[in-house]
C-alpha cells in the first residue's frame, strides 16, 4: 500500500476506485475490492491525516455466527446476552448460533491496512478531502495533505463514507446518545461469559427512553454505558452523572478506575439517505443509510453493503444497494414514531419484546434476516394498537428538515 506521495494528481490516468474515510465503511469496501479475486483497477483509500479532523477510537458491536473476516480484530466475544427490565425482571439467553462481538477501531484499523498493504493495487492517502467534482473520466477529488499541499484525486467511481452535515428530510428523528467509561474494579463483578444489552435500571429521561449497557472484558474490567434515545444529546458532565449512578447505585461495582472513555450521537431516523449524488458518485456507511433506524446498529450492515457494492463493480454495475430492506424500513418507522410520540412505553416495550421473542430470532429479525411470517409474528408480540394507530398515521405526515420530529398528538 503506498503513500500519499504516489498517488496520482489530476492529469494522470484515473485511478479505477477513490473510497473517502478510513473508517468502519471505508476500509470495509476496501477490503472487498482487493480481496481476491481482486478488481483489474487501483483502489485509494483517502483518510484524514493526524489531528481534529482524525476520530478518536471508538467502539462498533454485532452479532454473527461462526467466524468472521475479521474475527483477528475482535476484542471480546459474548454467546449470552440479558435485557433487565425496569423492575428488576431479567431476560437471558444463548442466541447461538450468533456471537455477540465487540471490535475497536483501532484494531481493526491496523487489521485492515496490514491486508491492504500486501495487496500492490491499494493505496492510502493521508489527506483531507474538501470537494468531490464530476469529471469526464468520472470524477475527482481535492484534497489537503497533512502537510499543507494541495492534491487532486482522479477516480472513475468515488464512494465517499464521510458524515453527513444534515439529516435528510423525515417525519421522525430520534438520536441515540451515549457515553462509555471502560473502568477497572478493585475486586471481581462481571461475567465475561455475559453482556448487557439494555438495563432499563435507571432513571428515566422526560422524552424517550435511558438504558444501561454493559460488556465484560475480564471479571474486573468492562465497557460501561449511559444510553439515551431521545431527541437532543446531554452534556459531558450530565452523562457523567448518570454514569457513576449506574455504576454505583444501580451495578454496584464499589471502588473503580476509569482508564478511558468514548462518548457518540447516532441518529436514528426515517430519513431517505441518497446512495448516489452524482454519476460516478456514491454515499457509503451510515452516510449512506447502513445504520439501522431502530437500533443504530451499523457495522454489520457495512459489511452487507460492503460485498453488494463490490459485487455490482464486478459485474460492471457501479451501484450501492439498499443496506437494508423496505420491510424492515417500514416497521422501524413505526417504532420511531410510537416511541417519539409516547404512545409506548419503551423500556416496557423493549423488555417485553426480549422475553416473548426467541433472542436469536429476535436478532436476526434487527439483521434484516428474518422471513416476513417471523416479522409478523413479532409485530403481533408488540402493542398492536398503539403500532397500529402510528402506522396509519405516517403517510399523512410530511417529511421536513427541521432537524427534530413532525409534531402529532399522542
Amino acid at each position: 500500500m503506498s503513500p500519499a506521495g504516489t498517488a496520482r494528481a489530476a492529469g494522470d490516468a484515473a485511478d479505477g476506485v477513490v473510497v473517502l474515510g478510513g473508517g468502519a465503511a471505508g476500509l470495509c469496501l476496501a477490503h472487498r475490492l482487493t480481496e481476491g479475486p481482486a478488481l483489474p483497477t487501483t483502489v485509494t483509500v483517502v483518510e484524514a491525516p493526524d489531528g481534529p479532523l482524525r476520530p478518536s477510537e471508538r467502539t462498533w458491536c454485532y452479532w454473527e455466527a461462526g467466524t468472521g473476516d475479521f474475527e483477528d480484530a475482535v476484542t471480546a466475544s459474548w454467546t449470552r446476552l440479558r435485557v433487565r427490565g425496569a423492575d428488576g425482571t431479567t431476560v437471558e439467553s444463548d442466541p447461538a448460533p450468533l456471537r455477540y462481538r465487540m471490535i475497536r477501531s483501532a484494531r481493526f484499523e491496523q487489521l485492515v491496512h496490514a491486508r491492504l498493504a500486501a495487496r500492490p493495487g491499494a493505496r492510502l492517502v493521508r489527506a483531507t478531502a474538501h470537494e468531490v467534482r464530476e469529471a469526464p473520466y468520472g470524477a475527482e477529488v481535492r484534497c489537503t495533505t497533512g502537510d499543507g499541499k494541495p492534491l487532486t484525486l482522479c477516480g472513475r467511481h468515488v464512494f465517499d463514507s464521510r458524515p453527513v452535515r444534515t439529516v435528510p428530510a423525515h417525519r421522525t428523528l430520534l438520536l441515540q446518545h451515549f457515553r462509555g467509561w471502560f473502568v477497572r474494579t478493585a475486586a471481581p463483578r462481571f461475567d465475561p461469559g455475559v453482556a448487557d444489552l439494555m438495563d432499563f435500571r435507571v432513571p428515566q429521561p422526560r422524552h424517550g427512553l435511558a438504558f444501561g449497557y454493559v460488556l465484560p472484558l475480564a471479571p474486573d474490567r468492562a465497557l460501561v454505558e449511559y444510553t439515551e434515545f431521545s431527541r437532543a444529546p446531554l452534556t459531558t458532565p450530565a452523562y457523567e452523572r448518570a454514569l457513576r449512578h449506574y455504576t454505583a447505585e444501580v451495578l454496584r461495582l464499589g471502588p473503580l478506575t476509569v482508564d478511558s472513555a468514548e462518548q457518540g450521537v447516532i441518529p436514528m431516523t426515517d430519513a431517505r439517505f441518497p446512495r448516489r449524488t452524482g454519476p460516478a458518485v456514491f454515499r457509503i456507511g451510515a452516510a449512506g443509510g447502513a445504520t439501522r433506524p431502530a437500533t443504530g446498529y451499523t457495522f454489520a450492515a457495512v459489511q452487507r453493503q460492503s460485498r453488494a457494492v463490490a459485487a455490482a463493480l464486478r459485474h460492471g454495475r457501479p451501484d450501492v444497494p439498499p443496506p437494508h430492506g423496505r420491510r424492515q424500513l417500514a416497521m422501524d418507522a413505526v417504532l420511531l414514531r410510537a416511541l417519539d410520540t409516547g404512545r409506548v412505553d419503551g423500556p416496557r416495550f423493549f423488555t417485553d419484546l426480549f422475553r416473548r421473542v426467541p433472542m436469536e430470532r429476535l436478532l436476526r429479525f434487527l439483521d434484516g434476516g428474518s422471513t416476513p411470517w417471523e416479522d409478523f409474528g413479532i409485530g403481533l408480540r408488540t402493542p398492536v394498537g398503539p403500532m397500529l394507530r402510528t402506522a396509519a398515521e405516517l403517510p399523512f405526515l410530511a417529511r421536513r428538515d427541521t432537524g427534530r420530529s413532525e409534531e402529532s398528538p399522542r
